[in-house]
Parts: C-alpha cells; sequence; structure tokens
C-alpha cells in the first residue's frame, strides 16, 4: 500500500544544478534550494548539467534561455524558475504553486 501511495503522489519536478562550480553564490543558491525542498518533503529529481550536456541543453530548453545557468526548476517540461524566484515564492508561503504541484 505505501509503495502504490508513493508512485500515485509523485511529482515531476526535475532541479537542475552543477557539481563543479566555483562560484560560491551558486554553491549556497543549490544548498538553500536542496535543504528547502528537503526540509518540505517534496520529491525532486536531481541533474547535474555539469555531467551532461544534453542536461544542460534541455535544461536551457525548458528555461526558454540558451545562457541559463543553473539552478533552475522545472515541473515536467514546464519551467518553474530560477533561485531568485524558488526564494520569492518560498518567501511569500507559494513554494507549492510556483512549483506547479
Amino acid at each position: 500500500f505505501f509503495f502504490c501511495f508513493c508512485l500515485c503522489n509523485m511529482s515531476e519536478l526535475t532541479y537542475f544544478y552543477s557539481s563543479v562550480s566555483s562560484n560560491l553564490e551558486i554553491k549556497k543558491q543549490q544548498q538553500r534550494i536542496e535543504m528547502i525542498l528537503d526540509s518540505k518533503k517534496i520529491p525532486y529529481t536531481k541533474v547535474d548539467i555539469a555531467a551532461d550536456e544534453e542536461a544542460k541543453k534541455r535544461m536551457r530548453e525548458i528555461a526558454g534561455n540558451d545562457r541559463a545557468i543553473p539552478p533552475q526548476l522545472a515541473n515536467g517540461s514546464q519551467y518553474c524558475g530560477s533561485y531568485d524566484d524558488f526564494d520569492y515564492a518560498n518567501e511569500m508561503e507559494q513554494l507549492h504553486e510556483f512549483l506547479k504541484l
């Protein structure tokens, strides 16, 4: 029963990040996103764009910006936003709406 319940409620939320970044600000943003999603028990799939060029292309295509940098969030093929958008939605207590959950 529990297994079926989990499968029925799985989110398509994708969190695009980079495991290789010399930018401390990006690292902090990525850590904060993970901390918030984990603390709210929101399931997500992590996609490392540093390890997969196709994933980087997909992230930029979904974001509609060929220069988009991580972190970025999408629900399926629907773009949610960047860190600033995520942070604002969290502060406004509108995270589920922002993430299209």
